[in-house]
């Protein structure tokens, strides 16, 4: 079955990662699963897939195996199994230049210093794929980023980003259904 659009959500595996800042990718795909009947499970032994239709449209979903600064081999991974072009790819991450809670959808562009989309930049060897980026915030002292982006949120900053979480699953719908630029105009 090869989709219409492929939903990568980037994440860290593990318990000890589940309610980080670097796996709101894997809660969005998680909020996307339960509103259709796609089950996640083994593709390969870096990605977990789902396959199915979502508003009535074939996509599937991904999720890596890897640490975050591997995720470019789940993007390959995905993108050869289906011979998909990097323009039905969706990649949902988290990013600290955003505020919790805000969304920003782009067709294309850099990594903004993320490790993961650096790795599916690098891997893909393009930037033209869009990206769905979850604001998680920036701690105070940039020298505690990565310590940031692998602890949990305070409450305040859980209520909204699952907020956000939810909305990024509503611009992947809008996606399939509208296509990007109308879910850029009503999301970003």
């Amino acid at each position: 079955m090869k989709p219409d659009l492929i939903v990568l959500g980037l994440g860290n595996p593990g318990p000890k990662y589940k309610n980080t800042r670097h796996n709101v990718g894997w809660w969005c795909l998680d909020e996307l699963q339960s509103r259709s009947s796609i089950k996640i499970g083994r593709g390969n032994r870096d990605t977990d897939l789902g396959e199915g239709y979502l508003a009535g449209i074939q996509i599937t979903l991904a999720k890596p195996q890897t640490f975050m600064n591997k995720s470019g081999d789940s993007a390959v991974y995905v993108m050869e199994r289906y011979n998909s072009a990097p323009s039905q790819l969706v990649v949902i991450a988290d990013d600290m230049a955003i505020a919790p809670g805000k969304l920003r959808i782009r067709a294309q562009g850099g990594n903004g210093g993320h490790n993961g989309l650096k790795s599916i930049n690098n891997r893909l060897g393009t930037q033209e794929f869009t990206r769905i980026r979850i604001g998680v915030g920036r701690p105070f002292d940039r020298a505690d980023e990565l310590e940031w982006v692998l602890k949990t949120f305070p409450p305040d900053d859980l209520k909204l980003v699952r907020e956000a979480v939810v909305r990024a699953a509503d611009a992947v719908e809008s996606i399939l259904i509208d296509g990007l630029e109308r879910a850029m105009n009503k999301f970003n």
